[in-house]
């Protein structure tokens, strides 16, 4: 049922955080997760039949009602298959959970906690919640999700405070709500353009409105940071997340999307619009859309409005000064008014910031704890400044970091904006930081944000983050701590003019455009730590990978063979998508804090290394390596391999290959036409939840693969292997 509610609320905009890491006994809670109770405005609590028996999610409740007390949160139980009085008494299944824990606990700590344990749950059950009962599940769901649409709709009506950056954005709503009223003319379908300048709260204003007036459609697409995924990914990406979002489908042609649309009612938020390309391709005009439709655009440059033939604009202006000194008093203090002390140094930060949200919410993150002297001191820094722009008012906020939080940003602002939260976190672990305490102190500081399970900062603050690094060294590149604009790191590696300053490299050359550099192209940069470099030949070969090095990403890697004495005992992540590697290494290699392998499409490829060296492996990803047919035995050590993808390696023949892999979650053999045998399964795999068998040519099973459970896909022919297993099998009509 969860992940059916999870993706209910995901569609209707909604952005839910669900744990899915079990805790062992005795381990506290997560940072991600307590950070995410703390924020979140609703806490939905799923209790089914065997919750009390396991004891982290005794200990993540135990939280939560910590939280409702303390900070008012909302909190609403969802009774799945069990009783609220069960709960309520700890009678039934609740009863014998706990018959267990008290046999296992003896401790006197141990017993109270337990007590913390009953009371949070007799004081969730008394609360009002979803009860299941016989219902229909999906009428269930439909159920919750209404009300917590409504939940967080009432709740953006009157904010108290600046957690989502509403003060003082009543007048702004209330304007665009008047600019998307109904018209007579034509189809009725309103275009409406917010626009203003970089951090006035153009984002803010697109979000409240959504969440307000949401409800009322049907289908319905926030498209976030247009801009920024037009560069990366192209208009394409764009295409399919606003077709996914609106007709919950992919597979549907450009050429369709008017003919489809034209019949729907649709909100279409699209943020941070830069081109005319992106409005035609995306919200060409009134006549792709139905009835009632609302299309919404922020953006910088009112003239692509007037080019789009957008009528209706609403320019956001800087905040009044009651509402700037408000926002900032929220940020510096978790009150809407300062204590006397501060109010005179409060109104000389406010009026510095010019009523631009950003720079209010920067400086009152930044100032808030510190002393009044500390407060005298900073603004005598930000006077110093002759320039006085937005620009000094961010830079304060990033010199009071520490030293360490001060590259994780930078490395964010050059490297990493927009990529996934945990794998960023591998990285920034990699490179010597601490980024679970760096990326929290980023976020209380309003220098980053998480969106979904990304990490994401505003345009200022990266184009900050990116003249911090100019800085360092104005007129030659290759002495700078980063580089990211191809145009910089193709010449530092054309002309060899690099240097030990440079930790990292970003090249990212379009498919067409095919580079050469020279065999000593790298040799210079001893303390590089990270490079991704795609679309680029090495003629002559390549002579030396700085040992430094922590995470290659080397797409379309051109030689057969790493060169001699890599890879580097302290690297954490090898990419080399589509290389032409032959042979990853040969013989023993100490790599031993190397946690993620990916040579997807390297054709070339016709041996797995020995991976004796590589205990810490996490992910191996050899997808699409159609010349693969050996596969080391030493695979099978792997004790902390989480997923293996050997998905259309069809030369693989493997006729004796034990396998333990007690961490393995995810097997796929999908697509492995030569292998005939599914290998040996010793000691316990419990952690495997799906294997992928589908167009494989697997006919023999061993005893053991009776054992496993989880989530099962295969031809039709396999079928008759599972009738006694707990697996769930689903066979591939194909």
């Amino acid at each position: 049922m969860i992940d059916h509610l999870y993706a209910a609320l995901d569609q209707e905009g909604i952005f839910a955080f669900r744990d899915d890491e079990e805790l062992d006994i005795g381990q506290p809670i997560s940072s991600k997760l307590m950070e995410a109770i703390l924020v979140s405005r609703i806490l939905l609590v799923v209790i089914s039949r065997n919750y009390a028996s396991l004891t982290w999610c005794l200990d993540e409740l135990t939280a939560i009602v910590e939280c409702m007390e303390d900070r008012g949160q909302r909190v609403f139980p969802i009774f799945y298959d069990v009783d609220p009085c069960d709960v309520r008494k700890q009678t039934g299944w609740f009863e014998q959970a706990f018959v267990v824990h008290e046999e296992r606990f003896k401790d006197d700590s141990e017993k109270e906690k337990m007590q913390k344990w009953r009371a949070a749950l007799t004081r969730v059950a008394n609360l009002s919640g979803f009860h299941l009962q016989n219902r229909y599940e999906s009428k269930f769901i439909q159920e919750i999700v209404g009300k917590i649409v409504n939940e967080l709709s009432s709740t953006i009506q009157q904010p108290h405070s600046d957690d989502l950056g509403l003060v003082g954005i009543n007048f702004g709503l209330e304007e665009i709500m008047k600019l998307c009223s109904a018209t007579d003319e034509g189809n009725d379908v309103v275009f409406v353009g917010i626009w203003g300048m970089g951090g006035v709260g153009k984002t803010t204003l697109a979000q409240a409105f959504y969440d307000k007036i949401s409800d009322q459609f049907r289908d319905k697409c926030f498209l976030k940071n247009v801009r920024e995924i037009s560069t990366r990914e192209g208009i394409v990406a764009l295409t399919k997340e606003l077709l996914f979002s609106i007709l919950k489908r992919m597979d549907v042609h450009d050429s369709e999307i008017r003919h489809r649309l034209c019949r729907k009612k649709v909100l279409i938020i699209l943020d941070d619009v830069d081109t005319l390309e992106q409005l035609r391709a995306l919200v060409g005009s009134n006549n792709w859309f139905g009835r009632g439709s609302r299309i919404i655009i922020t953006i910088r440059d009112k003239q692509l409005l007037i080019a789009h033939h957008v009528d209706r604009c609403y320019k956001v202006k800087e905040l009044r000064s009651d509402d700037a000194f408000k926002l900032f008093s929220w940020k510096a203090f978790k009150n809407d008014h300062p204590p006397k002390d501060y109010i005179e140094l409060s109104h000389n930060f406010v009026n510095y910031s010019k009523g631009l949200p950003l720079a209010i919410k920067v400086l009152g993150s930044f100032l808030c704890g510190l002393s009044l002297q500390e407060w005298d001191s900073a603004f005598s820094r930000i006077q110093e400044n002759l320039d006085k722009d937005i620009m000094s008012a961010l830079r304060i906020s990033f010199d009071g970091l520490h030293e360490k939080e001060k590259q994780i940003f930078l490395d964010i602002a050059c490297f990493f904006k927009g990529q996934d939260r945990d794998e960023v976190t591998i990285l920034l672990e990699g490179f010597g930081f601490d980024p679970i305490i760096g990326i929290i102190a980023l976020i209380r500081k309003s220098l980053i944000t998480i969106l979904g399970s990304r990490l994401w900062m505003h345009d200022l603050l990266q184009e900050m983050g990116w003249e911090l690094v100019r800085g360092e060294c104005l007129n030659k590149p290759g002495n700078r701590s980063r580089l990211w604009e191809s145009a910089d790191a193709l010449d530092l590696l054309k002309y060899h003019e690099g240097s030990d300053a440079v930790q990292g490299i970003v090249l990212s050359l379009p498919q067409e455009q095919k580079e050469q550099l020279k065999r000593d192209a790298l040799s210079n940069m001893k303390k590089l730590r990270f490079l991704r470099i795609s679309n680029v030949l090495l003629p002559l070969g390549l002579s030396y990978l700085s040992t430094e090095l922590r995470a290659l990403e080397w797409h379309g890697y051109p030689l057969k063979l790493l060169p001699t004495g890599f890879p580097s005992e302290k690297l954490v992540q090898l990419d080399l998508c589509g290389s032409h590697i032959k042979h990853l290494w040969k013989g023993f290699r100490c790599v031993d804090k190397l946690k993620s392998i990916d040579l997807k499409d390297s054709a070339s490829l016709i041996e797995t290394p020995d991976f004796t060296g590589v205990p810490n492996l996490e992910k191996l990803i050899l997808e699409g390596c159609t010349k693969l047919s050996k596969v080391h035995p030493s695979i099978s050590n792997l004790r902390c391999l989480r997923l293996l993808n050997m998905k259309n390696c069809k030369s693989l023949q493997i006729t004796s290959w034990d396998i333990s892999l007690e961490s393995l979650e995810i097997f796929n053999l999908s697509g492995c036409a030569r292998l005939k045998r599914f290998p040996e399964i010793v000691g316990d795999m419990n952690c495997l939840s799906e294997i992928y068998l589908d167009r494989s040519g697997i006919e023999e099973f061993p005893v053991s693969f009776e054992r496993l459970t989880g989530h099962i896909v295969g031809h039709g022919s396999l079928q008759k292997y599972f009738q006694n297993s707990k697996c769930h099998f689903k066979f591939d009509k194909a």
